[in-house]
């Protein structure tokens, strides 16, 4: 119950890289979920999350008005936002290693994909969390 495959959240909601920037919101509204991974012609290629978003569309400051926001979101691809080259890790990952890499890097999350670099799974803080409460509930020790 040690590895990435033990915890992380299996073949995961993903978006192709020629969908809309709005159609991603409102996917990640939806399925509420805050990352996503991309597709471009089937093979895994990239990330987008809640925050690239809220840092790709206007601020409200903007002088544009909402309908001119959403049309040029609706026009903008996910490819032009995203993140293509996320830190990944493989199935058999220690968590401890997979913690430590989010940790270093501020990360909330890591793709999981197999040698062959297809996407398996999404291995969130979530996740992690879980994996802790569930291994301290099990040590008589953790819970003092």
């Amino acid at each position: 119950m040690l590895n990435v495959s033990d915890w992380m959240t299996p073949n995961p909601i993903t978006i192709d890289e020629n969908s809309s920037v709005i159609e991603a919101i409102h996917l990640m509204k939806e399925k509420d979920i805050r990352r996503l991974p991309v597709t471009g012609n089937g093979k895994f290629c990239g990330l987008i999350t809640d925050r690239m978003l809220k840092e790709y569309t206007p601020s409200k400051a903007t002088s544009l008005d909402t309908w001119e926001v959403h049309y040029i979101l609706s026009k903008t691809p996910v490819k032009e936002a995203m993140n293509s080259k996320p830190f990944t890790v493989r199935p058999d990952t220690w968590l401890t290693n997979a913690a430590q890499l989010i940790h270093d890097n501020k990360l909330y999350g890591l793709c999981v994909t197999d040698q062959d670099d297809n996407l398996v799974g999404i291995l969130t803080t979530t996740n992690i969390m879980e994996a802790l409460i569930t291994i301290c509930n099990s040590q008589s020790n953790c819970n003092q």
